[in-house]
């Protein structure tokens, strides 16, 4: 008899509409791979070398402010101008390129160079999420503007070149691809369903709960059933909202709460500062109503079998269909199993 848990299969994503490869009879296997090595020294509330901390000078020469609690600022390196000139090249449909104009801004999240989301209170993730929907309305606002992006690369694993806990907000004059690709499958399950696919997902999840890590009053997290990363997790509004700005204010409470505890788990699977990338999925701003979206967050973490190990996407992956070992089954009951405190 065929089974989940033990034979080789295929699952799809209803968002990207892409298949991934899950071959959970290979977790046994050794590993004689690439083996990190562990940091041992933590860092210190106030670092001098830091560009991000408190009253330090910027590559740029900007000198920051003694700032108290969160801190915006357009970034010195952008990878978007906003004044980039409109042009498109097109020589016969095999050589295609368009101008790309947007904004980028990184958001650090304290004055505390030693904090992490797992480590700040919830009070001040509050004043994050107050930030990023601030963001989102401001900068959607702009005629500019289509697609506000928002994510988190945690840990120098994740390519984070300043371990002070920030993000970065990537406003854009054209929808980027994974937001594009969700937004059609939205729009044609809405269609054809005349009902929201995430919110249908989500009752299908709740009904069967083992790909379920946690629920607070608003939100739920959960390993999705395509996961591809070995500790992948949505959270997801458990009530039909499109984008941040949405969200009421115990929304806003519990979007901060559900980010401390996720993260904690993280932290405490592996006993480490848990390494991940991290961003929210919601409506474009091009001033049509979208009702087909559901606003939801993905994390994705490299490490695969201990705080040493991690699951490169190479080989197979990249040339054939992502693959992964651990089913999302196994990894959701993994995750509920380690505390969030």
């Amino acid at each position: 008899m065929f089974d989940l848990k033990e034979h080789s299969h295929r699952r799809f994503n209803p968002l990207t509409r892409k298949w991934i490869l899950v071959s959970p009879h290979r977790t046994d296997r050794p590993w004689l791979g690439q083996v990190e090595k562990s940091v041992a020294d933590a860092p210190r509330a106030y670092d001098p070398t830091c560009y991000m901390c408190p009253g330090n000078v910027r590559a740029a020469g900007t000198r920051n402010p003694n700032y108290q609690a969160t801190f915006i600022f357009d970034n010195d390196y952008p990878a978007l101008l906003p004044d980039t000139p409109q042009h498109q090249i097109d020589k016969d449909g095999l050589m295609i390129a368009r101008s790309e104009s947007g904004v980028c801004r990184v958001l650090c999240f304290s004055p505390r160079h030693d904090l992490a989301i797992s480590s700040m209170p919830q009070s001040a993730l509050r004043c994050v999420v107050d930030v990023w929907l601030q963001q989102s309305e401001e900068l959607g606002a702009r005629p500019d503007i289509e697609y506000v992006q928002i994510f988190e690369n945690h840990g120098a694993m994740m390519g984070a070149s300043n371990s002070h806990p920030h993000c970065q907000i990537w406003a854009t004059a054209s929808i980027p691809n994974e937001p594009a690709e969700e937004q059609i499958s939205q729009q044609q399950y809405l269609a054809s369903h005349k009902t929201c696919l995430v919110c249908a997902y989500l009752e299908l999840e709740q009904r069967q709960s083992d790909r379920i890590v946690f629920e607070n009053s608003h939100f739920c997290v959960l390993v999705p059933f395509w996961a591809i990363w070995p500790f992948e997790t949505m959270v997801i509004p458990r009530r039909h909202r499109t984008a941040l700005p949405d969200l009421t204010t115990e929304e806003r409470n519990s979007l901060a709460d559900v980010l401390k505890r996720l993260t904690m788990r993280y932290d405490n699977l592996f006993h480490v500062s848990f390494p991940y990338s991290m961003g929210f999925h919601q409506r474009p701003t091009d001033n049509q109503p979208h009702h087909e979206w559901h606003l939801h967050a993905h994390f994705y973490p490299p490490l695969l079998r201990s705080a040493l190990v991690r699951k490169f996407m190479v080989g197979f992956e990249m040339l054939g269909t992502p693959q992964r070992d651990i089913t999302p089954e196994a990894a959701a009951a993994r995750l509920r199993e380690v505390e969030d405190t």
